[in-house]
């Protein structure tokens, strides 16, 4: 668990948080590896969890426009935070490790930590602002 809890420090949507906290998160989360080019998140799925990148890159499409993500950035979270499906679909783009948290131990999360809603809205706000 140790290095687990070393591991989410650097995640900069973990910032800040203590090392109780920190400990929680490792518990609720599960540590998935996916291979390259396996598709993660499909439009219009209903949205069970989301996933916070620890090693590789994704490719995110959403309506013809791309861009990547890695180590440290999340995805999925869209669909926890609101009623609406997933709005693109997510491949791995080289072998992926990340951690899922699924919707319910997500909910809880961010009522006992309400830092990472703030930062997740900052990453949100710039993600909206950026689509066409």
């Amino acid at each position: 668990m140790a290095q687990r809890v070393a591991a989410l420090k650097e995640i900069p949507l973990f910032e800040g948080l203590s090392q109780r906290s920190l400990q929680r998160i490792v518990r609720m989360s599960t540590e998935v590896d996916i291979p390259a080019g396996q598709v993660l998140v499909t439009p219009r799925a209903e949205g069970s969890g989301m996933f916070i990148i620890e090693e590789g890159t994704v490719e995110v499409d959403k309506l013809g426009r791309k861009m990547e993500l890695g180590p440290g950035q999340f995805f999925g979270e869209l669909a926890l935070l609101t009623s609406t499906t997933r709005t693109a679909r997510v491949r791995s783009k080289t072998p992926v490790r990340c951690l899922a948290i699924n919707r319910t131990d997500f909910q809880k999360l961010l009522t006992s930590e309400p830092k990472i809603a703030i930062s997740m809205l900052e990453v949100l706000a710039q993600r909206l602002a950026e689509s066409p």
